[in-house]
């Protein structure tokens, strides 16, 4: 797989340095350099573009502008910060951006960058080449994990070894078996249940998802999971006796 790559740097050596880094990489394919974001921007509706290594401090529009005008859509381009400002860190997680580079980087670097937005793209084009044969493979790949952005890269989480997930405003923590320390992606409590399968997952409060198959005892009110136990909400109370009555 080969990725469709600009760069964008109001600095020309800087510029110049990622553009060198891009063209030794096999992976990629440099098809436009850019000392501006608006010019980039105007590339990006005219060209396929997969990867952007964008500098954040930029006359007109910065990097973090533009990262907010491209979020939309499943084929955006990804971001990979080029800065050497690292108070950019969690304004670059919150507009999705697979990786972060600080100022002076080395090839190693770049390339550990880049090396993770083939992963990605490797990831999510998969089914669609896949054949018909092997379709049912990666559904039955895909109700036993799920990836989750992690910081700033993907991480795989089986589905067996999720306790519960707690809501947190912009965050979720996912609580896994025999892990003491939860998993912390930015996403919303939403967007992972549409993810999860509902045989196996239910919502019970705004702040809980909960697996079914780890509550070892409820009321009509509340769950237990281990130590845990967890409310459940008004609205959820209607699903959730569907659920107990099959424990009656």
């Amino acid at each position: 797989m080969t990725l469709n790559c600009i760069a964008v740097d109001d600095e020309p050596l800087a510029l110049g340095l990622v553009c060198k880094f891009i063209e030794q990489t096999p992976f990629l394919n440099l098809v436009g350099r850019y000392s501006g974001a608006v010019d980039a921007l105007k590339a990006i509706h005219n060209e396929k573009i997969d990867l952007i290594f964008l500098d954040i401090q930029m006359p007109d529009l910065n990097g973090i502008e533009l990262a907010r005008v491209l979020d939309k859509g499943v084929d955006k381009p990804r971001i990979i910060f080029t800065t050497a400002y690292n108070q950019f860190a969690l304004e670059g997680y919150k507009v999705d951006a697979l990786d972060y580079l600080l100022k002076p980087f080395n090839y190693e670097e770049f390339l550990r960058a880049a090396q993770k937005a083939l992963t990605y793209h490797e990831l999510i084009n998969k089914p669609a080449a896949s054949t018909a044969a092997s379709a049912s493979n990666t559904e039955h790949a895909d109700d036993n994990y799920l990836f989750l952005k992690v910081e700033y890269q993907l991480v795989r989480i089986a589905l067996d070894d999720i306790l519960y997930i707690e809501g947190l405003k912009d965050y979720v923590k996912v609580h896994l078996k025999g892990v003491e320390k939860a998993v912390l992606s930015l996403t919303s409590l939403k967007a992972l249940e549409e993810k999860l399968p509902s045989k196996r997952f239910m919502r019970v409060h705004r702040s809980f998802i909960v697996s079914l198959d780890k509550v070892t005892s409820m009321t009509k009110n509340s769950l237990q999971i281990g130590k845990m136990n967890i409310a459940v909400g008004d609205q959820y109370k209607e699903a959730f006796g569907h659920f107990l009555g099959r424990w009656v």
